[in-house]
């Protein structure tokens, strides 16, 4: 499928955007402004705005607990994002969730969840609610390498291949879970074949390729859009960062990954270099205007630092607020 030009640099700044907003959350946890914990998606940026440019304006996201990405891909407002992971008044969730919990229900991004593989049913849900309301739109549902492991991936799976559930599942195998490569807790490590089971096509693809990403992930929507049911896509990636990404510290990389892979990975296989370089030689861009778009995206993160760190923390008296539904009558 042929994307323009202005596609392209649009993606590509998606991906910068990312890139520059994720690579500084270490930094603010250190300094105290990030509240909890979080994880964010450093070398995954080509699956996100790959998958995110595939959609309709009014088709739905489920997303995983690494989701900054998505969201930002999905066009949420990098300030409102920002403020969500400080954990201020002015956040996506009033600051109330934090980077876990992140959501923006204008832009059907039905949000995040905590617990890995948490959101696999939802993500069928929404595909459900579409069918059955017929207005045509379609769910993709991310999730982890490690989720794929538990039983909400095989249930959610088996119900959306038996109700033709217009749902594009998409794994993130992003080769390690907290310490454990994939080949040493998956006796098959080809989580694409597991769609035989469930009788849905599955694909695994170059998640670093953004072309391959939003061409592969475009046609899954158009095929559930068509009534033809779910697909399953694991995009290839790898975790550039430690996996509790804000406890760097905290993260023995060097006990259970091969000395040098991480840096031959941001040296050989970074998905923005990737781009990039792809970009200039189809004569799309040069250096000058690779720098612009940097330029602009970096402009944007510090804006949205300034009104995160300026905004308010959340008031107690705002502690019990969208917790419970209202009773009749709205009170």
């Amino acid at each position: 499928m042929t994307l323009t030009k202005e596609q392209l640099l649009k993606m590509y700044h998606q991906m910068v955007r990312i890139r520059i907003f994720e690579h500084s959350l270490p930094d603010f946890f250190q300094k105290g402004l990030v509240v909890g914990t979080g994880h964010v998606s450093l070398g995954e940026e080509a699956v996100a705005v790959g998958a995110m440019s595939a959609l309709g304006e009014k088709d739905f996201t489920m997303s995983t607990h690494r989701a900054h990405g998505h969201a930002l891909a999905r066009g949420a407002d990098m300030k409102i994002i920002l403020a969500e992971v400080f954990c201020r008044a002015t956040g996506c969730t009033g600051g109330k969730g934090g980077s876990m919990h992140i959501h923006d229900f204008d832009r059907y991004f039905f949000g995040t969840v905590g617990i890995v593989g948490g959101g696999i049913h939802t993500g069928g849900g929404l595909g459900l609610a579409a069918k059955m309301l017929k207005t045509g739109q379609v769910s993709v549902c991310f999730f982890g390498d490690g989720a794929s492991n538990r039983g909400t991936f095989h249930e959610a799976l088996n119900l959306a291949s038996l109700w033709k559930v217009p749902t594009v599942y998409i794994c993130t195998n992003n080769q390690y879970a907290m310490t454990l490569p994939l080949c040493k807790n998956c006796a098959n490590p080809d989580i694409a074949a597991r769609a035989a089971a469930y009788n849905m096509p599955g694909v695994s693809i170059d998640g670093l390729d953004l072309w391959t990403v939003y061409d592969t992930v475009k046609a899954a929507v158009e095929r559930a859009r068509r009534g033809e049911g779910p697909s399953l896509i694991v995009a290839i990636t790898y975790r550039l960062s430690p996996e509790h990404s804000l406890r760097v510290s905290a993260d023995p990389s060097t006990q259970y990954r091969p000395k040098g892979e991480v840096e031959e990975w941001w040296e050989r296989h970074d998905p923005i270099k990737i781009t990039r370089k792809k970009l200039i030689e189809m004569g799309f861009m040069d250096e000058k205007k690779a720098q612009e778009i940097e330029a602009a995206a970096k402009k944007e993160f510090d804006e949205a630092v300034e009104f995160a760190i300026n905004s308010p923390e959340p008031a107690p008296e705002t502690a019990f607020e969208g917790i419970y539904a209202p009773e009749e009558g709205g009170k």
